[in-house]
């Protein structure tokens, strides 16, 4: 929905806690509270939409709070409106720039609001119920993994029967745990015609396997719907510059996905061995003098570009 040519473009922030919303507009400078439930979130669609106070809101910015915002994110999206999801840390650095340092709920919503003005992030599609589901247990996957590389730690230098039989019955149980939500992955992706398709078409390049292909079908949505430039900065694999003056600084990638980054990583490690153009790619650019870390950041954008292709086109690998 679009303001009137005479009115001024509205921004919200919205600050969501546990318990409470705290909502505040540009230029106006209104500001609201309501309760973290489904009846309020019905009167804060109303209020934004303008039954009540006459607006129709630019663009509404939310920080990722750990799930806490996925619900109001939802309401606000199937009502049409624009919205931003942000990462907290670009709201906190934006509110030292200005030198907002204090720090309550209220004037939380206020700087965001403030940082939807200023900056203006892009709007994006929020993620479908089906979409956060499949990355709740992508997510929970990686914990699993996380706590049997944990225990497994402990256990090499315990030397005391009872300790070893507790680790032991825990790592059994973690094993169990893993094996159970690789078949609810399973079932998940192959029983959706969509993301089965596309998951084969992922799988057919040499260096993806299924756990990748899962990570990137849940968690990189964009992926195929961007230009290669794009989805590289959303992937955290562009390379930021480091420049000043007449100093020419390391390129270095920063921000982005960390969990999309870290399983891109691991599938150009076996890239590097069994894809021939990563390989290829990787010989030149170590034959070169590039440092194999430099290199296999390179690699991880390349083949990054080949996967957004290959779904962009809806067509599988072909070396050719």
């Amino acid at each position: 929905m679009q303001t009137t040519p005479s009115s001024p473009p509205v921004f919200v922030g919205i600050d969501v806690a546990k318990d409470r919303l705290d909502v505040h507009l540009r230029p106006s400078g209104e500001a609201f509270s309501l309760p973290h439930n489904a009846d309020a979130f019905e009167e804060l669609v109303t209020r934004l939409v303008g039954r009540v106070v006459g607006l129709a809101p630019e663009l509404i910015v939310l920080e990722a709070t750990g799930g806490f915002e996925a619900a109001v994110a939802a309401a606000l999206a199937s009502a049409g409106l624009r919205l931003a999801i942000v990462n907290p840390r670009q709201v906190r650095a934006f509110a030292r720039a200005i030198g907002r340092l204090a720090k309550t709920d209220r004037l939380d919503a206020e700087v965001i609001a403030l940082f939807a003005e200023r900056v203006r992030p892009e709007a994006r599609a929020i993620p479908s119920t089906q979409v956060r589901a499949l990355a709740d247990l992508v997510a929970r996957r990686r914990q699993i993994i996380d706590m049997i590389t944990a225990e497994s730690n402990r256990q090499r230098p315990t030397h005391d029967p009872r300790l070893q039989k507790s680790l032991e019955r825990h790592l059994a149980w973690l094993q169990h745990e893993l094996r159970e939500i690789d078949r609810d992955l399973d079932g998940t992706v192959r029983g959706t015609p969509a993301w089965r398709e596309t998951e084969d078409l992922l799988a057919s390049v040499p260096g993806i396997g299924p756990i990748t292909a899962r990570t990137l079908i849940a968690e990189l949505p964009e992926l195929g719907l961007l230009d290669r430039r794009r989805i590289a900065a959303l992937a955290g694999v562009a390379p930021i510059n480091r420049d000043s003056g007449a100093m020419r600084g390391r390129r270095m990638i920063m921000g982005g996905r960390t969990t999309v980054r870290n399983a891109l990583f691991m599938a150009t490690v076996s890239a590097t061995r069994w894809n021939p153009i990563i390989r290829v790619f990787y010989q030149r650019l170590t034959q070169a003098g590039r440092p194999a870390k430099v290199a296999r950041v390179a690699c991880m954008r390349k083949l990054l570009t080949i996967l957004n292709a290959i779904l962009r086109d809806r067509r599988p690998w072909n070396v050719a």
